[in-house]
């Protein structure tokens, strides 16, 4: 079997230089001067309660053998069962997952799931691989993790380089290592699965559904009319390629797309439809015939009204944010934007809706399966988006007062509120023993 495509997103800055568990703690930081969080609970949250390591051998197509690393980092289970994405990548580390995974346990608490904040990776080149290495090595994986994962306990989701295909796999496979009597009860150990194996619909829509979600609300607060406004995607996956379709139904026009092979502009707009098929099929924006090419510079030097980050983390740097003119950064991605650079964008008066809001759409709706496989419910897709919409426009009206509030920018208070109840819930339980 042929092995796979290039990845559509790949990291330009390394772990070696860039630290985004530092990142990540750093936000935790400030919120928590400001809020003055108790400091029993800034030290509970300071770290994960679970490090998970796992070394396993797989069998590959020519007869060999390969040892794989993987993690599985269980963050905080104050609200709920642990929660997160599996990430399948080259430069998966221990301190991104760990930063991954604290962002998945103020996304949840803010948007008020009942869920924690969990993340884990493989630390490969999946493309590389056929079908049939990628099930053997998602199977190893599933099987490796053991009890460490679990319906009630902690469940797994797609992120980068994994699809509803991997959490089928990663579902079967923990199943049949089940009493058949509980298969059935089982299948909610994974959500982002296919359709047909369990999934809900709009989940695969749902992260950028909810970024449309936010910007429709800040535009209507800021007196922004979308269709008279212009917007740029960074990253044209999932998140990116729907967020683009969802917006540009408001009239809002679509003027330059970049992806890891390169940038594409057209001043009378982008047909994002066009474009997602364009993508599905060729892997990248490169060469599509309804824009011309430019620089990677030009793509962030190109005045728009709106941007949507959707690639990967630490892409708005200091040199690029001084690039940047626009009203608005809603982050698709998570980690996007550096500590120096969204220095920079406040400073010049940009807002930032940061991930752990703005992206917060696709684990609100995996909320949605994991209840409707519990159930055995199956809701219909205005169900599922009336509920998204309600529960993330919540978060979002927390958000912007707690932001008044304590006179901050979005991120912060963001982080505020999502502290705030896990702060309450360590208070009133106390601390065993």
């Amino acid at each position: 079997m042929a092995k796979k495509k290039e990845p559509k997103n790949k990291k330009s800055v390394s772990n070696e230089e860039f630290n985004l568990y530092q990142v990540a703690m750093g936000q935790f930081e400030k919120a928590a001067a400001l809020m003055k969080l108790n400091p029993v609970v800034h030290t509970i949250l300071s770290q994960p309660k679970n490090e998970i390591i796992v070394n396993f051998p797989v069998k590959m197509d020519d007869g060999s053998f390969k040892l794989f690393k993987g993690y599985r980092i269980q963050h905080n289970n104050a609200l709920g069962p642990y929660k997160g994405g599996i990430r399948f990548h080259p430069e998966v580390a221990l301190d991104e997952v760990k930063a991954l995974a604290a962002w998945m346990t103020w996304k949840c608490a803010l948007v008020n799931i009942p869920f924690g904040g969990a993340k884990g990776g493989i630390k490969f080149r999946p493309w590389e691989h056929s079908q049939d290495e990628m099930m053997r090595i998602t199977r190893r994986f599933t099987f490796a993790l053991g009890n460490n994962i679990g319906p009630e306990f902690d469940i797994p989701a797609p992120d980068v380089g994994t699809n509803e295909q991997i959490m089928v796999w990663m579902m079967d496979t923990y199943i049949s290592l089940r009493n058949a009597s509980d298969a059935h009860a089982s299948k909610h150990i994974v959500t982002g699965k296919s359709l047909s194996s369990g999934g809900s619909l709009g989940r695969k829509k749902a992260t950028g559904q909810g970024v449309f979600y936010m910007i429709d609300q800040w535009a209507k607060d800021n007196k922004l009319d979308l269709s008279k406004s212009t917007f740029s995607v960074q990253g044209y996956g999932n998140v990116g390629s729907n967020a683009a379709m969802i917006l540009s139904k408001t009239g809002a026009k679509l003027v330059a797309v970049q992806d890891h092979k390169g940038c594409i502009y057209n001043k009378d707009g982008i047909n994002a439809v066009k474009l997602a098929e364009y993508v599905k099929n060729n892997g990248s924006v490169d060469g599509f015939s309804g824009a011309k090419k430019f620089g990677k510079n030009d793509f962030w030097k190109t005045k728009v009204d709106i941007i949507i980050p959707a690639a990967l983390e630490n892409q708005i740097t200091p040199e690029v944010a001084n690039m940047i003119d626009a009203k608005l950064i809603a982050e698709g991605a998570n980690g996007p934007t550096s500590k120096e650079g969204e220095d920079i964008l406040l400073k010049k008066g940009i807002t930032v809706l940061p991930d752990i809001l703005a992206n917060s759409g696709g684990v609100i709706v995996s909320y949605f399966e994991w209840v409707q496989n519990k159930k055995s419910e199956h809701w219909d897709l205005e169900e599922v988006d009336f509920k998204l919409k309600k529960l993330i426009l919540r978060a979002y009206e927390k958000t912007r007062d707690t932001v008044k509030e304590y006179k901050t920018d979005w991120r912060t208070g963001a982080y505020i509120v999502a502290i705030r109840r896990l702060e309450k819930i360590y208070l009133e339980r106390g601390i065993f023993p």
